[in-house]
């Protein structure tokens, strides 16, 4: 059932980190309500819901939030739940009558989860952006990159869903706990600048000792080292090289049929863009799979880069359950795994219907109040 079964989150529909965090706790077993807009709307990257991961396990139900008495009803789902997770910009939700304070005058308890990329505060707390901005202003995009070459995108996993989503859900989950002890709920103020700039916590370490080279692509973790990259393969396939420890560098080169006492020591960074030309000749005489097949069992830090169709059926992904087929979807199963607790098979997306939202509100409400949700869910007075 998961560790937070029993949980209740209410999700107010969005995007990008909001999604993601609400799916991360429903995985976990949390039972969470998406309430999303009464006429649907493009939010995102369009594509079949099937394909939408990160609105599965959970139903959705409509509600124009500007309807007269909407406000209330989502109060009543306010006076029963755990936490709630919105991602407007700062003062939206205030405008609409569910800002923290009138929720937690609700429910005391209320944990208030507030995704946003810029913050709830600060002089830009209510500009627009995007992933890529907010990972731009942190500091962590600018680390990202080959040498010579433009910071490179890192997709939309650093900002939105790592420093945002995941920050988000152990924000809550942290709350949670807490509250179980005050009786107290609180607001979690989510910033995707936040978050990311967390975490890059280690490479802002080496960057403030002086051990970080300001010009990308010249550092040990970032491309610039011979022993830390990826490298073409006979093929045209690819096989990444994480060999920074002594022991798995030398063991690299042996392989390699290469002596490490006849070449420069391992830290000479005058030496990196030679051996990377040396290295490089070397894995174009074999393909991906024959140098996989070739390093074996063999210590040395090496694994094939793998397309999302080769990952599913990799014989340890398969083996971890890593991906899971849901409505006939291969897709990343939840994780982490419990030795106890372990969360069941999520759900697919569901469509939003009337028999959806009475099955999805009828865990939340009365009859009577269910069916008021319905009547406004058509733009009609609620109550």
């Amino acid at each position: 059932m998961g560790p937070l079964h029993g949980i209740k989150i209410i999700e107010m529909a969005g995007i990008g980190p909001g999604p993601m965090a609400a799916m991360l706790l429903a995985d976990l077993g949390a039972t969470v309500i998406r309430i999303d807009r009464a006429t649907p709307s493009n939010l995102g990257i369009e594509r079949p819901l099937k394909y939408n991961f990160t609105f599965r396990n959970r139903k959705c139900v409509p509600l124009d939030l500007k309807v007269a008495g909407a406000a209330e009803l989502v109060l009543k789902l306010v006076e029963q739940a755990d936490g709630l997770i919105e991602g407007f910009r700062p003062g939206v939700m205030e405008r609409l009558g569910l800002g923290p304070d009138v929720c937690l005058g609700r429910n005391p308890r209320l944990i208030y989860g507030r995704m946003t990329g810029w913050g709830q505060t600060g002089p830009m707390a209510n500009a627009v952006g995007h992933d890529l901005n907010y990972i731009a202003l942190s500091g962590t995009l600018g680390f990202i990159g080959r040498e010579g070459q433009p910071p490179t995108p890192p997709l939309n996993v650093i900002g939105d869903m790592g420093g945002g989503a995941l920050y988000l859900a152990l924000g809550m989950v942290a709350a949670m706990m807490e509250a179980r002890q005050s009786g107290k709920g609180q607001v979690v103020d989510a910033a995707i600048t936040d978050g990311a700039a967390s975490l890059a916590s280690s490479v802002f370490g080496l960057n403030a000792g002086g051990q970080w080279n300001a010009a990308r692509g010249t550092n040990i973790l970032d491309s610039g080292s011979y022993f830390y990259d990826l490298y073409e393969c006979a093929d045209g396939k690819w096989l990444s090289v994480g060999a920074i420890e002594k022991k798995f560098h030398d063991e690299l080169f042996r392989l390699l049929g290469m002596n490490p006492a006849d070449y420069p020591p391992q830290s000479d960074q005058s030496s990196w863009k030679k051996m990377k030309g040396i290295l490089g000749a070397k894995f174009k005489e074999k393909t991906r799979d024959e140098w996989v097949a070739h390093f074996g069992d063999a210590e040395v830090c090496v694994a094939p880069l793998l397309s999302a169709e080769e990952a599913a059926v990799h014989p340890h992904n398969k083996a971890r359950g890593t991906f899971v087929e849901i409505d006939g979807v291969l897709q990343p199963a939840p994780a982490p795994r419990f030795s106890r607790t372990q969360a069941d098979l999520p759900d697919p997306p569901q469509p939003m219907n009337d028999e959806n939202s009475l099955a999805a509100l009828g865990e939340w409400l009365d009859p009577e109040d269910a069916g008021a949700w319905l009547v406004a869910s058509k733009g009609k007075p609620a109550i």
